[in-house]
This record gives structure tokens, C-alpha cells and sequence, in this order.
């Protein structure tokens, strides 16, 4: 890739792309590729919807959003409590199910939180776009799991 080419690396877009959807609101890929134009870099609408999906970048009600970043010893309780006000609507246990509804869109943001806090009653998750599964190993541990995430 020679200088002045015009050729930008996926490295350089896609650090451009997380610069701009953690400190921006961007409700639309063509309000995203008019940003990044505005920094030199032209993409294409498929070239930006791999590089979301490899960002792991979601769609929620208010627009993208970047999934959190979690350290060795998961998601703090801080950054969980944050994304459960940002997003949960309610939530309710069956059997060792717990059911949580978020705002429209909402799903996958607060499921990617859930297993990134590596809580020990947590099993699993399953997000569509307002509702999430939480899966436990037994009743016991989703009353645990629901006492403790409406503490959040």
C-alpha cells in the first residue's frame, strides 16, 4: 500500500469506526460513512457492515454502540449495573430460566454484558432483538440471578 494511494488498511478503518461509534451518537450506517468520510476514509456499505459484525458492534433503539470491553476477571459490577439501567426493561424467572425484556434492540448489548460479567449463575444467554434467556443451572441459582440482577 503505497503513501497517497488513497488505499486505507482495515486496521486504520475499522480503529477510525470504534473512535467513532464510542464517542458519537450514530444512528445510521450512512451517518457512519459519512463520518469516517470526514476523516479521509471512504468505504463501502458492505465493506462497513463486515467490519461491524467483526467489531462486534450493535444496533440498538438509540443507534450503534460498541460491546464493553471486559478484563481478565470479567465485567465489573459497576459497568453491569450500567448496562442493566441502560437497557432492562424487566425480568422474570422460569424454572432455571431467567426471561429478561429490554428496550427494542436492546437484547444483544445487555446479553453480551451479561456473559462478559461471567457471573456464576449464568450459563448462557440467547438474545433476540427486546428479550434475552438467561440459562441456569438449576431454580435456585435463577432466583439468585434475578435477586441479584434487580439489586443492580
Amino acid at each position: 500500500m503505497a503513501g497517497g494511494s488513497g488505499v486505507v488498511t482495515k486496521v486504520r478503518r475499522q480503529r477510525a469506526i470504534r473512535e467513532i461509534v464510542g464517542s458519537s451518537t450514530v444512528r445510521t450506517q450512512r451517518q457512519l460513512v459519512t463520518a469516517l468520510a470526514r476523516t479521509g476514509i471512504e468505504v463501502s456499505q458492505g465493506t462497513l457492515s463486515r467490519d461491524l459484525r467483526e467489531l462486534g458492534v450493535v444496533k440498538i433503539a438509540g443507534g450503534y454502540a460498541m460491546p464493553s470491553r471486559a478484563g481478565s476477571e470479567g465485567l465489573s459490577r459497576d459497568d453491569l449495573a450500567q448496562a442493566l439501567s441502560r437497557f432492562l426493561v424487566s425480568l422474570r424467572t422460569a424454572q432455571n430460566l431467567v426471561v429478561l425484556l429490554t428496550a427494542p434492540g436492546g437484547a444483544s448489548a445487555l446479553a453480551q454484558s451479561l456473559d462478559e460479567a461471567r457471573l456464576p449463575e449464568v450459563v448462557g444467554t440467547i438474545a433476540g432483538d427486546n428479550t434475552i434467556f438467561v440459562a441456569t443451572p438449576d431454580s435456585a441459582a435463577a432466583r439468585r440471578l434475578h435477586d441479584q440482577l434487580s439489586r443492580l
